[in-house]
């Protein structure tokens, strides 16, 4: 900000990276969990060891919680008065 970037912009750039690793994880974690449904399907009762549903909605589940883990002080930075933080660093 305190170079010409306007609070909607720091907004953006702290939600796209974090957009970047969350997708990152989630995806590294789909591949862990369907990789291992084998060995769970035994403790599973009521549903198939790769069922969608349960997938789809703990993926977005994953993603609205860590967006709102990254919301946070990402509307927090965009409050930050410039010169306060110039003077700090």
């Amino acid at each position: 900000m305190a170079l010409g970037a306007r609070r909607a912009d720091v907004l953006r750039l702290v939600l796209t990276d974090a957009m970047k690793l969350i997708l990152a994880g989630v995806a590294l974690g789909v591949a862990v969990a369907l990789a291992l449904t084998k060995a769970m399907a035994s403790l599973l009762y009521g549903v198939s060891a790769a069922d969608p549903v349960i997938f789809t909605s703990m993926i977005v589940l994953l993603i609205f919680v860590s967006l709102t883990a990254c919301y946070v002080p990402a509307r927090r930075a965009m409050r930050v008065d410039p010169m306060v933080a110039l003077r700090y660093e």
